[in-house]
């Protein structure tokens, strides 16, 4: 499942490619038939990323809504023709050529797990069961903290609950507790407000990393020894996620399941 930083560059990215133009929508696959014929013609006015949520406003005042799941996947074309869909597309928006672009821009959108055209008040509703989003602008972690410190489940399983911050997936988990020397087992009354910033601080930090660069990049290129102008590998990029040994001192890195996915942790620099 993508983690936060994909949503918010999905949504960068549409909005630069399709904000304010009038769009084509249909479902080449036929589930999101109706829906589409609501928003068929209007104007994309923005899209928007909220944890692992995409909200798209239109002209009409309704707001489509994705949730990528699992399986969900965008694919992007620039072409001279409308291309033909690959796959069980469910939604597609569509520019034709126009005296601002000479080319069909396509995205199409297959296997979400949700995709919907609603009223504002669904977003409203779905906003409202999540917890702050670490990458937007503005965002605090006083909800968070307040949640954390309240539950006897232990910080790993806390961090994955999008009801109690957005955005964070199995990679970032492992990654900020690494960081920040926590140990996913160790229960949420047991972390004290400033551990909890700092972890805060920390996912924020990783995800907008992640914004910029388009892939999870958690290491710093210090610890790795890589010089500025070099490409960090994927396999490198990373501090315990799916390591043999803790790169910072050689100890075997422990696998645990927590949340019915594998949390990778170092038990020296992550004590319990």
């Amino acid at each position: 499942m993508p983690e936060g930083h994909t949503i918010h560059r999905y949504a960068r990215d549409q909005t630069q490619l399709l904000a304010g133009r009038a769009l084509r929508v249909s479902s080449p696959q036929g589930r999101f038939a109706d829906d589409a014929d609501r928003v068929d013609g209007a104007t994309l006015e923005s899209v928007m990323g909220y944890g692992k949520h995409l909200f798209y406003e239109w002209s009409t005042g309704e707001v489509g809504h994705v949730h990528l799941g699992l399986f969900g996947k965008y694919r992007v074309q620039e072409t001279d023709r409308s291309p033909e869909p690959i796959g069980a597309v469910r939604m597609r928006l569509q520019t034709e050529p126009d005296d601002s672009r000479d080319t069909y821009v396509t995205v199409d959108l297959s296997g979400p797990t949700a995709c919907s055209i609603d009223p504002p008040s669904v977003r409203a509703e779905i906003l409202a069961r999540l917890g702050p989003d670490p990458i937007r602008r503005g965002s605090k972690p006083d909800r968070m903290i307040a949640r954390v410190t309240r539950s006897s489940r232990g910080i790993g399983d806390l961090l994955m609950d999008q009801s109690i911050v957005c955005g964070v997936g199995n990679v970032y988990r492992a990654e900020a507790l690494f960081v920040t020397g926590i140990h996913p087992l160790r229960p949420g009354t047991d972390c004290d407000v400033a551990e909890l910033e700092a972890l805060w601080a920390t996912v924020q930090g990783m995800l907008r990393q992640g914004v910029k660069h388009g892939r999870i990049i958690t290491v710093s290129r210090e610890d790795l020894g890589v010089a500025p102008n070099v490409r960090i590998p994927r396999g490198e990029a990373t501090y315990a996620y799916k390591r043999d040994r803790c790169l910072r001192c050689g100890d075997e890195i422990r696998r645990i399941e927590i949340a019915n996915r594998t949390c990778y942790y170092c038990p020296t620099d992550q004590p319990f």
